[in-house]
């Protein structure tokens, strides 16, 4: 069956910097884009970043722009997201997602049809 499995995420300190990975199996990982959402306790998950499924296109949330960098690798079946200059606010929830539109980058939930469990990250001021 489908599976994505995130890891890395943790403790860390403002200006400080995480890698999460994210495992996948069950489907044909190098035609699917990929993407991390996050979310806040009290608020909406929202986009944080997405890779299409050859790696040569990318697309992050302005809030992100410049502090982190999605990439894949379409032998291990793993994405991961390098995150640095982390702030407070940047605490939540991370979930990787796979989404069968593959050419080109997704922003949106609803063209995600596979989503992983989630890891937290929290970060302190």
């Amino acid at each position: 069956q489908v599976q994505l499995v995130e890891s890395g995420g943790g403790l860390a300190q403002a200006g400080g910097s995480l890698r999460l990975s994210c495992v996948t199996s069950g489907f044909t990982f190098s035609t699917y884009t990929m993407g991390w959402f996050r979310q806040a306790p009290g608020k909406e998950r929202e986009f944080v970043a997405s890779i299409n499924r050859s790696g040569s296109n990318t697309a992050y949330a302005d809030s992100v722009k410049g502090r982190f960098t999605t990439s894949r690798d379409n032998v291990k079946n793993t994405v991961y997201l390098q995150m640095n200059s982390l702030k407070p606010e940047d605490t939540a929830v991370y979930y990787c997602a796979a989404s069968p539109l593959g050419s080109v980058v997704r922003t949106l939930r609803t063209e995600y049809a596979y989503w992983g469990q989630g890891t937290q990250v929290t970060v302190s001021s």
